[in-house]
């Protein structure tokens, strides 16, 4: 990958990664409940994932699934009813107190951003979209990932960082007031927006 590729990749992923979404929202979410420090579970759990993904794209897997109409549509209605359900149980939740410097349970916190991330198709959109439009046909794939891998990472764990400590200083600065449930439970109802957003999605393709 050129220089000047490797440029264009990394403003396409810093896009990619700071677009709002379902992994921002759980995200500052974590962060305001459960601390800046537990938080940071769910960093891992979204660079899992993206590890994976990165690798089945590399593989030729993502592109298979998206060119699936079934496959597609299974995974899509599966996303969306989860973050529904999510947002539905945010809602509720959003009255009960909690203390933003009281851990939350690492795996509880890992594997929800695990699912959050794995389930949105934003996520196969992207990782199709980069890999059409920066990977080089005629130069080894994994060749490519020695590149491709350690900027996408990097980029994807500074972003999410940074959305967990906005998470953590909203946590500390509502801890107590009135607009805390309100603030919840527009979290939980965005939740909900993009479960349906979600349901609507179209199948991506790999074309420019």
């Amino acid at each position: 990958m050129s220089w000047d590729a490797w440029i264009i990749f990394a403003l396409f992923w810093v896009v990619f990664v700071t677009t709002p979404g379902p992994n921002h929202l759980n995200c500052i979410r974590t962060g305001m409940t459960h601390g800046f420090r537990s938080g940071l579970w769910g960093v891992a759990a979204i660079l899992t994932q993206a590890t994976l993904f990165l690798t089945l794209s590399a593989a030729g897997i993502t592109a298979l699934i998206a060119a699936s109409p079934m496959a597609f549509t299974a995974a899509k209605l599966i996303g969306a009813g989860v973050l529904i359900w999510l947002g539905l149980r945010g809602w509720i939740m959003a009255r009960r107190p909690v203390r933003a410097d009281k851990p939350g349970l690492p795996g509880s916190i890992y594997w929800r951003a695990f699912a959050i991330a794995t389930i949105n198709p934003k996520s196969v959109a992207g990782y199709l979209a980069a890999f059409s439009q920066f990977v080089q046909p005629d130069v080894p794939i994994w060749t490519q990932m020695w590149v491709i891998f350690p900027t996408a990472l990097t980029i994807t764990a500074l972003s999410y960082t940074g959305f967990t400590a906005l998470g953590a200083g909203l946590g500390r600065a509502a801890l107590g007031a009135v607009f805390n449930i309100w603030l919840r439970r527009a979290m939980a109802a965005c939740f909900i927006v993009y479960g349906l957003i979600l349901g609507t999605t179209a199948t991506p393709t790999g074309k420019a």
